[in-house]
C-alpha cells in the first residue's frame, strides 16, 4: 500500500471513529436528559371526574400548526431535598412545600399567556385526593392551598386547582429550589428591577431599590423573599415572582441558545433535572414538543396576575378569594 493511501485509510479510520463518538455522546446526552425527569401519572389518577377541556386538548409533540388552548400548573416547590435543596433554603422530602403556584394558560395560537398566581395563604376546600398506595386523603375544608401537595403531592395540587377554579389542568410541571438556581446561572443571570429595598433573613437576601442581575442564589432569594419587603405578605411576594417570571422570560428569548450548544446543554439539565411533571411531558420529545408550539414566544405577550383574594373573616393573616371576581377570572380561562 503506497504512502498516500495510508494517509488516506488512516484519515477515513479517524473520521469514522469520531463520527462514532460524536454518536455516542449524543446518546449520553439524550439518555442523561430524559433520565432526568420524573414522571407523574395524574391523569390516571385522577380519572374522569375532571372538569371539561373546551376544545381537544393538542398532545405535547403537535406541531405548531396544531396547537389549542393550554392550561398548566407551574409549582416551585422543595419537595426533592437533598443537600443543594438544604443549603438554599429547602426542606427534605417529607416536608415537601409548594409556596408558588401558578397557573398558566396558554392562547389557541400559543401567542399569548395568562399567568395566573394563587396565593399560597389563601383558604380553600380540598377535596378527597387518592394516593398511590389505594387510599385517599380526607376532604378538608378551611385549609390553606399548599397544603394540597403537602398532603397528596402533585395529584391533589391538581384536583384541588380544579375543584376551585373549574379549570381543566392540562399539564404539570414543577421545579425544586436548586434546579431553579442552576437554571438561572445556566442563562447566565437574569436582570429585574426591585421598587424598594429587600432585606430578609429568611431569603439571604439583600438588595437596594434599582436594577440588578441576579446569579441563581439571589434570583431564588428574589422569590422566596416575603418579611424583607412592605407589608411582608405572600402576596407582596407574588408580585417579586412576576417580576422574576416575566425577567426570565425575556432572558431566555434574549438568549440564542441554539448557536451555543454547551450553554444549551447546561440549560437543558439544569431544567430536567430538576422537573416533574406528569406523563404527557415526562420525555424530551414532549418538552420540546411543547417548546416548539410556543416558537418567537415573548415576556411581551405574558399577562401575570393574582388571583383576586380578600382577608378571610375567620383569620387576618389568611386570604380567600373575592368572589365574583375570582370566578369571572377563571370562566375566562375555560
Amino acid at each position: 500500500m503506497g504512502g498516500r493511501a495510508r494517509v488516506l485509510k488512516a484519515a477515513g479510520l479517524t473520521l469514522a471513529g469520531a463520527l462514532l463518538l460524536g454518536i455516542a455522546a449524543a446518546g449520553w446526552v439524550y439518555w442523561r436528559l430524559e433520565d432526568n425527569i420524573t414522571g407523574v401519572d395524574i391523569n390516571s389518577a385522577l380519572g374522569d371526574d375532571r372538569p371539561a377541556r373546551a376544545t381537544p386538548a393538542p398532545s405535547a409533540s403537535a406541531s405548531p400548526r396544531d396547537t389549542g388552548p393550554l392550561t398548566l400548573l407551574v409549582l416551585g416547590s422543595d419537595s426533592r431535598g437533598g443537600a443543594e435543596n438544604a443549603e438554599l433554603g429547602g426542606g427534605d422530602s417529607e416536608g415537601a412545600r409548594s409556596d408558588t403556584a401558578m397557573v398558566v394558560h396558554l392562547d389557541a395560537g400559543r401567542t399569548s399567556a395568562t399567568v395566573v398566581s394563587i396565593p399560597r395563604d389563601t383558604l380553600v376546600t380540598r377535596p378527597s385526593c387518592p394516593r398511590s398506595d389505594g387510599t385517599s386523603t380526607r376532604e378538608a375544608y378551611q385549609v390553606m392551598f399548599n397544603t394540597a401537595y403537602a398532603v397528596g403531592g402533585p395529584v391533589c395540587a391538581v384536583k384541588t386547582v380544579e375543584a376551585m377554579t373549574d379549570v381543566r389542568v392540562d399539564h404539570f410541571l414543577e421545579i425544586d429550589f436548586s434546579g431553579f438556581a442552576k437554571l438561572v446561572d445556566a442563562l447566565g443571570g437574569v436582570t429585574v428591577t426591585v421598587d424598594e429595598d429587600i432585606d430578609d433573613d429568611k431569603s439571604h437576601l439583600k438588595l437596594d431599590a434599582g436594577t440588578h442581575h441576579l446569579d441563581g442564589t439571589q434570583a431564588l432569594g428574589l422569590a422566596r423573599t416575603r418579611y424583607g419587603i412592605a407589608g411582608g405578605s405572600d402576596l407582596a411576594r407574588i408580585q417579586l415572582q412576576q417580576k422574576l417570571v416575566k425577567a426570565l422570560l425575556g432572558q431566555i428569548s434574549d438568549t440564542d441558545l441554539l448557536t451555543d450548544p454547551a450553554r444549551l446543554y447546561r440549560v437543558a439539565d439544569a431544567v430536567t433535572g430538576s422537573l416533574t411533571t406528569d406523563t404527557g411531558l415526562d420525555s424530551l420529545s414532549e418538552l420540546a414538543g411543547l417548546g416548539r408550539s410556543l416558537g418567537g414566544f415573548s415576556a411581551d405577550a405574558v399577562r401575570t396576575v393574582t388571583m383576586p383574594v380578600v382577608p378571610a373573616p375567620s383569620d387576618a393573616n389568611r386570604v380567600v378569594a373575592d368572589e365574583p371576581e375570582a370566578s369571572e377570572l377563571w370562566k375566562s380561562l375555560r
